[in-house]
Order: structure tokens, then sequence, then C-alpha cells
């Protein structure tokens, strides 16, 4: 793979895709990180003299009342602040780039084109030619987006010399140690069937696994234990998975033994054989500081419960907590895991924050992510 900082790429038209899929509530953007991480790529192409079409998803499009609440227009707002910035309105017509001496332009959602027919979840190479019409240059710079074999993010490279942007560079510079070496992973999140494949990949790379969360119960279910009515997977397929995964791994699988329980109107701190047939597991708290402070190399990818909820934040606060004053090397595994540490003011008690979530995981797991894959076989 080429990268732009090794190059010199000056006078160009560039397809820039960034990664702008950011967390909004009540109408704000609640992290702009993602954003505000592209800025290093952005500022050197505009310093080189560049025009700029940036090009992002947000959100699922999957009908017309979705294009409506998942605009990027509101990503143009914040963008104009620091830009004198052009915003695209439909990304299939983009003949208005032509005709103005803007130097950098934001192209509406390319989910916009999944409806009626899907385009660019498909990659479809129709829309990608169409959209390299406008360009000389590909530049991806989207690493939260680049486990997805999308128009934008890997069709373009059929047309155009493809590069990757800095924070592409960065996450994989600072992200491939752990394919070699992880003492600890703790995998939280909500639910086990979205990070199953990504728990069996990552095993065999790690010497520990904490599972909490969500995901714990569905463990917790498949091992005999009462988890009341929480959260769980009912999926046959996944509870085989999880069963195996338990019988290949017994040494290497960790849990807490302490739960916070929605009972009646009370919350409570209970132990696992204390749960009752009506509770409601809302947030586990950690209580295997010994091995946390032990390993060397720690990857944490989601949270311990509910923990936009105040009342269930305690586990996630006190994980955050301990790995932050552990003096290891902890590697936070982007998504909403990075939102809170942002929230908690601890990015910098961390070796490494990461932008991505499914790509973090899928990189860390695999070695690899499909869209550099099938840029690289293009490449060849």
């Amino acid at each position: 793979m080429k990268y732009i900082s090794k190059e010199n790429i000056k006078n160009k038209r560039i397809l820039l895709r960034c990664d702008f899929n950011v967390p909004v509530n009540d109408n704000k953007i609640t992290d702009v990180s993602r954003i505000t991480k592209s800025f290093k790529t952005i500022n050197y192409l505009l310093d080189n003299n560049n025009k700029i079409i940036l090009l992002s998803h947000f959100g699922r499009v999957k009908s017309e009342e979705d294009k409506i609440k998942n605009s990027l227009y509101i990503v143009y707002e914040y963008l104009k602040k620091f830009y004198d910035i052009d915003f695209v309105s439909n990304p299939l017509n983009l003949d208005v780039i032509n005709n103005s001496d803007k130097k950098i332009f934001l192209v509406e959602n390319t989910r916009y084109t999944d409806i009626p027919v899907k385009k660019e979840s498909s990659n479809d190479l129709d829309l990608a030619k169409y959209w390299s019409k406008y360009a000389d240059v590909f530049v991806l710079d989207a690493f939260g987006s680049m486990h997805r074999v999308h128009s934008s993010t890997a069709g373009l490279s059929n047309y155009l010399p493809t590069y990757l942007g800095f924070l592409a560079e960065e996450e994989i510079i600072n992200l491939t140690p752990l394919l070699s070496k992880i003492d600890l992973v703790i995998m939280g999140g909500a639910k086990v069937d979205d990070k199953i494949n990504i728990i069996e990949g990552i095993l065999p790379k790690c010497t520990n696994l904490i599972i909490t969360g969500g995901i714990l119960n569905t463990f917790l279910k498949v091992m005999g234990y009462n988890i009341g009515n929480s959260l769980v997977s009912n999926d046959e397929e996944i509870l085989d998975k999880v069963k195996e995964i338990l019988n290949k791994n017994k040494d290497k699988i960790l849990y807490s033994n302490k739960f916070i329980v929605k009972r009646g109107n009370d919350n409570l701190e209970v132990a696992l054989d204390e749960i009752e047939d009506n509770d409601i597991i809302y947030d586990n708290l950690i209580d295997l500081d010994n091995i946390i402070n032990k390993s060397k190399v720690i990857f944490l990818n989601g949270t311990c419960g509910m923990c936009e909820n105040n009342e269930y934040k305690g586990g996630t606060i006190k994980l955050l907590d301990t790995l932050a004053n552990s003096g290891n090397d902890v590697y936070i595994g982007g998504g909403d895991t990075a939102s809170f540490v942002k929230i908690f003011n601890l990015e910098e008690k961390f070796k490494y924050v990461s932008s991505g979530g499914g790509a973090t995981l899928e990189y860390i797991s695999n070695g690899d992510l499909k869209a550099l894959k099938y840029i690289k076989e293009n490449l060849q």
C-alpha cells in the first residue's frame, strides 16, 4: 500500500474517504473525534493545493425515512467552522463541484445510494466509476470503515491511484503490535451475536480473555447459571459456538462474580449465585484486578453494562480506572469504548485509543481488513 505521508501529491483532485459516522444526540454531535482525526490528512492535502471531495457514510439507510435522520449536513455544519467548504446534497450529482471555486466539498451520505437498490453497500462499481470521474486520486483515511468492501472504501481503487491517509497509517502502525502479543483481552458490549466471531479469532492470540457486559450473559447461560431476565442470545447456532469456545478455552476465559441487578425498584449488588429469576443484570463489576495488573499488554473493547445510564456505569468506571492505573500498555478498541474513555477524560492514560470500532476488532482478530485486502489485491 502507498501512503500520502511518503508521496508528494500536489495540484490534484482528491476523493478522500473519511469516517464521519459520529454519535449524535438531540441533533448535536456528542463526540467529534472521528472528524478531528481527519484534519491532519485534510490539511496536508489543502496545503499542497489539492481540491478535496470528502466522502463518508452516516448511519444505516434502508428507507427514505432513514435519509432524513442520517444526513451528513450536521457534519458539514461542524466542518465549516474550520474550512471554506461546500455541501453536495446529492451523492449521485457531483457536477456542482466542477462549477465551484471552493477547494473542499462534503458529499451527502454515501449510503443514500442504497435506496431503492443497494449500490454503495454492495460495492457497485458503476457507482465507484461515476465518483472517480471527479478526481485524479483516491485517498482512504476511514479506518473505522475499512472492514467493509463498499464503493467508497474499496471500489474506487479500480479507477484511481490509491493511497492511505495519515489516520489510517497511524491506526495500522499502532495496532500492529497486537497481532503478535496480547496478554489480556477484555471484551464487553451488548450482544454476543455481534462479537462471537471476533472472540473466536482473538482467543489464540491472547493469554487471557475477560468477558463482561451483555455478552457475558450468554456465556453464563451456557454454563448453566441463572441470569434472570437479562439480555441473552437465543440463537441456537450462537449458543453452540459459545459452548464450543468454552470447551476449548476453559482456562483462558475469565469473568467477574459481581453484578448490579434491578430487583423491583432497587439496584442491588449481588454475586452470581444470588441472581434470581426476575433479576435483570445491568452492570458487571469487574473484580479481577490481579489479572489486569499482571498483564503487560491489554486490549479493551466494549463496556461492562448499560453505562450510558448513570445508574449502571459503575463497572465500566471501575474497569477504566483500574486499567488507567495499572501502568501497563492498554489499547482501547474504538467505537463506544473510545467515546466513554473521552467522557471520563482518560485518553492520556492509555497507550492507544483507536478511532475504529468493528474495524479495530477485525484487524486485531484477522490481521487484515476487507477493504484493505481488496485494494492490495487490486494493485497486484
